[in-house]
């Protein structure tokens, strides 16, 4: 359309449009009370944000992004940048075999038809074939054959699920809640998702100041000689934490921010795309780095198979999107709608 002619409509709408309205009492007229004033659409309900089954609240804040203590590794990829993060709420622990096969009961009886067998088994089923191939000349197969499906593991973090089938799960359980709270006149709540690598960060820090660990301090075990997460203590030495693979959920301490599993048992993934330079490019607020080209997305934590250098709160890795592990799992995170004034975390 000609810009002339644009602008002569918005003239009309300005000028002549309200006079012409007016006349016919559909502006200016005394339905309502506001007495001329401009007071907004009255009757709409007010909102208030309830915390999700299963997530704690995460209050925003500044912290130092990065690593907190020496770079062993010499990557200088996680140098420290101050940064704010606004309020989210986070899953207290990884998400479950259990809770992942309600996922895929719902998706089996309501979407096979429309996203096709193929893209449900191959896409979306955890891989239960990463206890064998991701280890050389390893006795998997018990696991394999149980791991998802036997009742002894529903509480344990399900593996095998690569980035895009952790973004189908956040999708769908944002579909499952407001469904029903539609349905029962209630407001829609903000999208589930995956956390941000500084999302992710902020909260495994549980609001400790340069934390090295989630717990906080230097050390694996505590003063009792017990540890302090599932991991890989030494060569060879897989059993000491009291597992040889994963564990339950919420086995060890939480942080200070009620949060489980934040260093070891299993890798996270996050929103982010990975770059070793990315700190340096983001913004400091929110910070996110987008890169849909980028096939490697942040993983976060380290995981049961891991050294300690890799449950330190600051150290980065990352993982193929396309990519199934028996040591890489996820927990959801949603924005909070508001301005906190901490009587809300």
């Amino acid at each position: 359309m000609n810009k002339n002619v644009i602008k002569k409509i918005l003239c009309y709408l300005i000028v002549v449009g309200p006079l012409a309205l007016q006349g016919c009492g559909l502006l200016g007229g005394s339905k309502g009370d506001s007495r001329g004033e401009l007071i907004g659409v009255q009757g709409r309900e007010g909102w208030v944000m309830t915390v999700p089954y299963g997530m704690v609240s995460i209050p925003g804040g500044t912290f130092h992004m990065g690593q907190a203590d020496e770079d062993i590794a010499a990557t200088q990829i996680n140098f420290n940048k101050q940064i704010t993060i606004g309020g989210f709420y986070m899953d207290d622990t990884e998400i479950t075999n259990n809770e992942y096969r309600q996922f895929m009961d719902a998706v089996i009886e309501d979407s096979l038809s429309v996203l096709g067998e193929d893209f449900v088994m191959q896409e979306l089923y955890p891989d239960t074939t990463v206890w064998i191939k991701d280890f050389t000349h390893h006795f998997g197969d018990p696991v394999a054959a149980y791991y998802y499906w036997h009742p002894a593991f529903d509480n344990y973090p399900v593996v095998g699920v690569d980035w895009e089938a952790a973004k189908y799960f956040s999708d769908w359980r944002t579909q499952h809640l407001n469904n029903y709270r539609t349905s029962t006149g209630l407001w829609s709540m903000p999208d589930f998702r995956l956390p941000t690598e500084a999302e992710w960060e902020y909260a495994a820090k549980g609001g400790r100041a340069n934390a090295k660990y989630p717990w906080g301090n230097p050390y694996i075990r505590n003063s009792k000689g017990c540890m302090l997460a599932n991991f890989k203590p030494g060569r060879g030495n897989y059993h000491d934490d009291g597992h040889d693979y994963t564990s339950p959920v919420g086995s060890y301490f939480s942080n200070d921010y009620g949060l489980y599993d934040m260093a070891g048992n299993v890798s996270e993934w996050c929103e982010d795309a990975f770059d070793p330079a990315s700190y340096p490019l983001v913004w400091d607020l929110n910070p996110t780095f987008f890169d849909d080209d980028e096939p490697k997305k942040v993983v976060r934590g380290g995981s049961w198979k891991d050294i300690a250098y890799y449950l330190e709160t600051g150290t980065r890795t990352y993982e193929h999107k396309d990519s199934t592990r028996a040591y890489i799992g996820f927990r959801c995170a949603m924005t909070y709608l508001g301005r906190s004034s901490g009587n809300e975390f």
